[in-house]
């Protein structure tokens, strides 16, 4: 069994940015990002036609992959769990061995140069460990700035893998010399896009794969423009967001006639993707297009995260037991352990939750979807009192609205937000902003769920995990809650007669609590 704890870091060293991620593992709080770190080196800029790196370019990412490693040194790694990987501009280069050289002999720093395939599998291990895949195929794309990836797989198995030499590094170098894109060179680049792409987007259209999801820093900066066209500057989750080709085609159709002076205004774009993302722009809208998609969703893991995961897993083999674990699940049980959580106390309100969920499902006619959020908020709720007990359900809503929890789509963390918010104090309100931006079958989900984890609170309210299970009657005016438990239960009973009032305006039924069985 994995007891100790494990850092290691990845390198990705690509075209546009050399990132870095570091990781800790340990038994239980499974796979935790502890940092992340992007530097934009562009070394490939010039490269693609001379197949020669820039002394210069080699210069600075010398320099920031020794920041990295005193960065990674600082968090505790190893220098034998350091990684790093070269991808599509180093891979090419005609002078790559003198690069990987001088990075051996100034840092120590041994880089692995992976092919095209390669580099698409790690993509799909990092994708998968951020974004839930679904048991039917789904595209996934990675540009990059020498080569986009792409992979067309479900959670278990993979189905395609492509590399093309279409990165948007290369096709600004390759095609675009105007400012804005002229017609000809932007219809050049789409037929270009087109031809490469016509076999895998007849692959995806017979699979009837209808959405994709997104990796890269160029899809971020897309969808966080996107994000800004629509006003919803405030949303704090980027991971799993989504945007449709109708969105799409409406920013498209608004920033593909812009100068480049006119693109850094834009909220969103990194300063320098300013020129990179037109080629980035075209290729998205050629991808929609042609692969007859209706969304995109973002996934913030990608190359260097799916490095990370292969390797933990070949060479600690207790790991491929903790990726088994839903990575929603998991990374709810991460963000318990990075806020010094209560577990048992937790687990018992999230098992209470569950059960009063199911029994009283014929009054409230939530579905399964909302029940497994309703666990989730049971096992954080109480989250926030690692910063403070006073108002420690405000700030448990912070640290989930904040705490990148990964597999959930944005509105999902906020009605897991809001639900725990609401466990004690206050009740749902539209003067509370966050329940207020909620649409309104979202609020009534947060309504009913708040309810039940108002009571379920209440009965755990000493700490004790007494009650083992809960049976419920009902009629038009009232529901009995009966409790079974190990000791007497009043002092639970005395604390979820105090929380019930919620519910019970919820359910339009009085609520009363009597006691059970008790195998004490």
């Amino acid at each position: 069994m994995l007891t100790e704890t494990r850092k290691v870091a990845a390198i990705d060293l690509g075209t546009n940015s050399f990132h870095m991620a570091i990781v800790e593992e340990s038994e239980g709080k499974g796979i935790v990002e502890i940092d992340r770190v992007k530097e934009m080196i562009c070394i490939g800029r010039g490269s693609i036609s001379t197949k020669m790196l820039d002394e210069k370019a080699m210069e600075a990412g010398i320099t920031t992959l020794k920041h990295f490693l005193v960065l990674a040194a600082q968090q505790g790694v190893t220098a034998e769990n350091v990684m790093a990987f070269a991808t599509s501009a180093i891979r090419e280069a005609k002078n790559r061995e003198i690069f990987l050289r001088r990075v051996r002999e100034e840092t120590g720093l041994k880089i692995k140069v992976i092919s095209g395939l390669e580099e698409a599998q790690f993509i799909y291990y990092g994708v998968r460990h951020a974004v839930k895949l679904a048991s039917d195929p789904e595209l996934i794309f990675d540009i990059g700035g020498g080569s986009v990836e792409f992979i067309i797989a479900d959670n278990q198995k993979i189905f395609l893998l492509e590399s093309r030499k279409i990165g948007v590094a290369r096709m600004l170098e390759r095609f675009i010399t105007s400012d804005p894109v002229s017609d000809r060179e932007l219809s050049l680049l789409e037929q270009f896009f087109a031809a490469e792409l016509f076999t895998s987007a007849e692959k995806s259209r017979d699979m009837n794969i209808k959405r994709a999801i997104a990796s890269s820093g160029t899809a971020q900066n897309i969808a966080r423009m996107i994000r800004s066209m629509n006003g919803r500057d405030d949303e704090v989750m980027l991971n799993q967001s989504s945007f449709t080709r109708k969105e799409f085609q409406k920013f498209y159709k608004s920033v593909i006639t812009m100068n480049s002076q006119e693109r850094k205004k834009l909220t969103g774009l990194d300063e320098k993707r300013v020129d990179l993302i037109v080629p980035g722009l075209i290729l998205m809208n050629v991808i929609f297009s042609l692969f007859k998609l209706r969304e995109v969703t973002i996934s913030d893991s990608a190359l260097r995260e799916g490095m990370v995961v292969h390797y933990l897993k070949s060479s600690w083999p207790d790991t491929e037991r903790l990726q088994q674990h839903s990575i929603r699940r998991q990374s709810v049980i991460e963000l318990g352990y990075r806020c010094d959580w209560d577990k048992k106390h937790s687990e018992q309100i999230a098992a209470l939750c569950l059960q009063l969920f199911d029994r009283l499902q014929p009054l409230h006619g939530l579905d399964i979807r909302d029940r497994e959020l309703l666990e989730y908020a049971g096992l954080l709720h109480n989250i926030g009192a690692f910063i403070s007990i006073s108002s420690h359900h405000k700030h448990s809503q912070y640290i989930i609205l904040h705490g990148e929890l990964r597999g959930f789509a944005p509105a999902e963390v906020s009605i897991i937000a809001n639900v725990a918010r609401y466990h004690r104090k206050s009740l749902p309100s539209l003067k509370h902003e966050a329940y207020s931006q909620l649409k309104p079958r979202q609020r009534r989900v947060v309504d009913v769920l708040s309810g039940i984890l108002r009571i379920a609170n209440g009965l755990d309210r000493g700490h004790r995990q007494t009650i083992t299970s809960i049976e419920t009657e009902s009629n038009d005016k009232s529901v009995t809650i009966r409790l079974h438990s190990l000791h007497k239960p009043d002092i639970e009973i005395w604390a979820a007669e105090r929380m019930k009032g919620w519910l019970e305006t919820v359910l339009e039924r009085s609520i009363r609590f009597e006691a059970g069985t008790v195998h004490a």
